[in-house]
């Protein structure tokens, strides 16, 4: 991991003579200086958020120190600007300290003087960056738990992992059963990443026959085929600067493989008709239900696409292997139901919470939420799984009995400290169990009662 760059001092002074000596002084200190001799010329190294401070003469060429301090406060309110002033410029510097410069030294100046306030300067504008990326990781860590809901261990590690790739541009490949939300975690990827501003382009690949494949992904010229009456841009070219997600890439046909395999590669497209290739700077975030390794092993899937796109991975667990978020996830799109429907939202009973964690989800998260809109609408009775028909569904289960009772027990004591927000002995007297017991459980499961208290 790269180290975090340094606190850059820019300082603007236009006597070559003080420029030069000040800067040797700062470099000997330790400080990487940049020197200008001009507001003009320093002026393209200042935006929100630069790692750095600013020395400036008051007295300068063309914009003065003082009228500079405005527009970089503006540019960032909490840029430390220290103003190099003359004798008898003091009052003008001191009624610059009063609109916001953060020292001001006096010519001429020691080299101990100048060393410790730019220390300071540097010291204060290091924290203040670092309390910015805490919040701005905070408020990304808070919106990917709105969109990623659940409280397993598998789902802590599928958004820690999202937040660890969100940032680089690496492409990713999901895995994951039909209905876990590979197209969710993939938006969570563009949502969480510097390319949020620009598109997010999905594209189902199940299905897709060859010429509208091609057309879909590269897009096509005027005339290139029967039908094509107008100049067409492809997927990889509206996905420019944003993120383009290939779901059911499984699917793709072997033909489009290859030049999907020459896109990534060369980074430019040729749209259909045309022999003019079309850079682009898309990231390419791909989905499967199926393993790509074994499809490629099989010969199903072109190997060298796989190992192209295969930079990362994030793996999706189905609902039964997670039984412990279905209460949450449950009263989540019951709220979400609610208000699409206008209707008030119920409550399940508990013999209903405890046929939903019964239960083995072949849907995953999107029949549970396809449970939660009936339920609202009174489409249900006492039994929550059940088929329209009103046959109860059971299929089977693929783990053991003590697996499925653990993974039970643990989803009913998550879902009653939820309930009383980490109260332990509320949570004993509900479930019926002494104090004791139930500490004992959550030692045993792993669980901690204080990550709910504030819940």
């Amino acid at each position: 991991m790269s180290e975090t760059p340094a606190i850059r001092v820019l300082l603007v002074e236009d006597d070559e003579d003080v420029r030069l000596s000040t800067t040797q002084v700062l470099t000997l200190a330790g400080f990487e200086v940049e020197a200008f001799a001009s507001v003009e010329r320093a002026r393209p190294q200042i935006s929100f958020g630069v790692r750095a401070i600013v020395i400036c003469d008051v007295r300068l060429p063309g914009l003065s120190g003082n009228e500079w301090l405005h527009e970089l406060h503006e540019a960032d309110p909490e840029l430390p600007v220290i103003l190099v002033t003359g004798h008898g410029h003091i009052a003008m510097a001191v009624q610059a300290m009063r609109e916001g410069a953060y020292d001001f030294i006096e010519k001429p100046f020691g080299s101990e003087r100048l060393v410790a306030t730019v220390r300071h300067a540097v010291e204060r504008r290091q924290l203040t960056l670092q309390v910015r990326a805490l919040h701005a990781a905070l408020e990304n860590w808070q919106g990917i738990q709105a969109a990623l809901i659940g409280r397993s261990m598998q789902m802590q590690q599928v958004r820690r992992t999202v937040m660890t790739l969100a940032g680089t541009s690496a492409d990713v490949l999901i895995y994951g059963e039909t209905g876990t939300g590979k197209e969710l975690v993939a938006r969570c990827l563009h949502d969480h990443s510097d390319r949020r501003s620009r598109n997010f382009v999905p594209l189902n690949c199940g299905g897709l026959p060859e010429a509208l494949a091609e057309s879909e992904l590269f897009g096509h010229e005027a005339g290139a085929f029967t039908g094509a009456n107008r100049v067409r841009v492809g997927k990889f070219e509206y996905a420019d600067g944003g993120t383009l997600f290939l779901d059911e890439i499984e699917s793709m046909p072997m033909a489009v493989q290859i030049k999907l395999l020459r896109a990534l590669q060369e980074r430019s497209i040729e749209r259909i008709g045309s022999n003019r290739a079309i850079p682009f700077d898309c990231r390419v975030v791909a989905a499967s239900k199926e393993d790509l390794r074994d499809l490629s092993d099989r010969q199903k899937f072109r190997a060298d696409l796989y190992y192209r796109l295969g930079v990362a991975f994030i793996e999706l667990p189905p609902l039964r292997e997670r039984r412990e978020d279905i209460p949450l996830l449950f009263e989540h799109f019951t709220l979400l139901a609610a208000a699409r429907y206008e209707r008030p939202a119920p409550i399940p009973s508990g013999p209903q919470v405890a046929d939903l964690m019964a239960y083995a989800w072949p849907g995953n998260v999107r029949e549970l939420r396809n449970v939660a809109d009936r339920f609202v609408l009174g489409l249900l009775g006492e039994r929550l799984t059940q088929t329209r028909g009103g046959a109860e569904e059971t299929p089977a289960l693929p783990r053991g009995l003590p697996q499925q009772v653990e993974s039970f027990e643990r989803a009913v004591i998550v879902e009653a400290l939820r309930k009383h927000q980490g109260d332990q002995p509320a949570t004993a007297a509900a479930l019926a169990i002494a104090r004791q017991t139930l500490h004992d459980k959550l030692r045993k499961l792993g669980i901690t009662a204080d990550e709910f208290k504030s819940q």
